[in-house]
């Protein structure tokens, strides 16, 4: 998942035309370097803060990441999977009164 997560990363910075110096509001880019290598795992705050410094949601990125790994389905099957768990888990758990 690492590597998977390594190249959703750095595609998504080339696509919106970043440099990994422009992290640098959130991150240094000695460590954006070692994520696109697949060296480190970033936390979640760091992840959530790499996303918004490009411009997509933490959702698209461990999407994209998720679609790497192994060919892992298309996205319209990644999709319908999500839509299902997600709304399994929200009919599951109790509503306020």
């Amino acid at each position: 998942m690492r590597d998977a997560l390594a190249n959703a990363l750095k595609t998504a910075r080339k696509v919106h035309d970043l440099t990994q110096e422009d992290f640098s509001p959130v991150s240094s880019r000695t460590y954006i370097s070692t994520l696109e290598r697949g060296q480190k795992s970033p936390t979640v705050d760091k992840l959530h803060a790499i996303s918004q410094t490009i411009g997509i949601s933490m959702l698209s990125l461990l999407t994209l990441a998720h679609m790497g790994l192994d060919n892992e389905g298309d996205l319209e099957s990644i999709l319908e999977q999500i839509r299902f768990e997600v709304n399994h888990i929200c009919k599951t758990v109790p509503q306020p009164e």
